[in-house]
């Protein structure tokens, strides 16, 4: 697959492409405070719903099933219909089912409510991130997706509202008051997002419907090379983040004799704030570099992983606490230029009716892997391997992921797409 290279430059968004990253960053913020609070509450819910361990992680598993299962056909109804009508219905309806879990009386009723908070949310980042890269279409689409990707994790981060709720008044109350917002701020969207305008002249007048096909569609993405390389991609740095973010507290509290609670601070407290800089900064340096080669997208996430793989392994051998420290919060800013990045490579090497189709099987494959490396992670300590070893085989990981990023060719018949 040939690469045409030119220099390229500064195009600026389409009228309304800051504010559509604006409005959808709320969105993105709701989407993932929506489904990770309940982690937070695990004492409160199981107290009052009287189930077991493996029952309480059946929740998140259903979730996850759901969503990750799904993703490629969600994708598509942003491909094939109106973007933000699908983002409505999606914030709409997952904010709803969030106020229907304050009223569930049961195991089952709330597992039900997981499944379905699965398949709403499911349609979301698709077409999100589909729509900002309508609005972004030159050298200002890599920061426009990070800003995005910034409002996702501030959404992360504000997980731990939902257990100072439940500790201080009621479980119920955290799922009333964020599913009421979600159901109010789905009204305001009504009003102000819009599809960029192409995408609205050939939804009213038919063409996207007729030539969109679901697996027209997926049968053409796994033709090209370059996507295969980047869902292999995307996979193998599912694996690695999952480990690492299910394990890092233990490996504070275990090989520094940390409390729960400081180890819990140390594994978060820095991680998030440092990976939203990092987005910020992936994004505008991707998009500066992009005005004189085409494939910065692709070669900084590639050195940001480079860096990252430093830092963890780093982190891993070491036996002083402020160093481990420093070295995943290098982590931290560095491994997430691949994520403001890759929607961005997405719409360099896929057919452009299709790219919410494609970040959808994208996600519903990282799902799946990642929820097997967390298995597998598990096993091997079953197994008394240390941590420090998964820690040191996730950096060669990450090390094998730029390696199969630089292998991706960009098929490009002009830099803008």
């Amino acid at each position: 697959m040939s690469i045409s290279i030119v220099k390229s430059s500064y195009h600026p968004p389409l009228a309304g492409g800051w504010q559509i990253v604006a409005l959808l960053s709320v969105v993105g913020c709701l989407n993932y405070l929506d489904r990770t609070m309940i982690t937070t509450m695990r004492e409160s819910i199981t107290h009052a719903l009287p189930m077991s361990d493996a029952q309480f992680g059946l929740l998140t598993s259903v979730f996850l099933w759901t969503y990750g299962l799904l993703s490629p056909f969600a994708g598509f109804l942003a491909d094939k219909f109106n973007r933000s009508r699908v983002i409505i219905v999606s914030l709409f309806v997952w904010s709803l089912v969030t106020w229907l879990t304050a009223h569930v009386t049961s195991f089952e009723q709330l597992l039900a409510t997981r499944a379905l908070m699965g398949i709403s949310e499911a349609c979301y980042i698709p077409a999100a991130l589909a729509m900002i890269t309508d609005y972004h279409r030159g050298s200002t689409r890599s920061l426009a997706t990070g800003l995005h990707m910034g409002g996702v994790m501030f959404g992360q981060s504000l997980g731990f509202l939902g257990g100072w709720i439940a500790e201080r008044y009621l479980w119920t109350d955290a799922f009333n008051v964020f599913g009421l917002i979600g159901v109010g701020y789905a009204v305001i969207l009504l009003f102000f997002l819009r599809d960029s305008p192409d995408k609205e002249r050939n939804s009213e007048s038919g063409q996207i419907e007729e030539k969109v096909n679901f697996w027209s569609g997926v049968f053409g993405l796994f033709k090209r090379r370059s996507f295969v390389l980047l869902l292999i991609f995307w996979g193998m740095l599912g694996i690695v983040g999952w480990i690492i973010m299910a394990w890092l507290p233990t490996y504070y509290q275990e090989s520094f004799n940390l409390s729960q609670a400081t180890a819990g601070l140390y594994a978060t407290g820095y991680v998030y704030p440092v990976s939203m800089i990092g987005v910020l900064v992936g994004g505008f340096l991707s998009d500066r570099w992009s005005r004189t080669n085409p494939l910065a997208r692709i070669y900084l996430p590639a050195i940001g992983l480079c860096i990252a793989a430093a830092g963890v392994f780093f982190a891993g051998s070491t036996g002083m606490l402020y160093l481990a420290i420093i070295g995943f919060m290098l982590y931290a800013l560095t491994r997430v230029f691949s994520d403001t990045n890759l929607m961005p490579i997405l719409c360099m090497i896929s057919d452009s009716r299709y790219r919410a189709t494609g970040y959808g099987v994208l996600n519903m494959f990282s799902c799946i892997v990642g929820g097997l490396g967390i298995y597998v992670s598990g096993v091997l300590r079953d197994a008394d391997v240390n941590l420090s070893i998964m820690f040191k085989l996730a950096a060669v990981s990450m090390l094998l992921c730029a390696a199969v990023l630089l292998l991706i060719k960009a098929k490009m018949e002009q830099v803008k797409s």
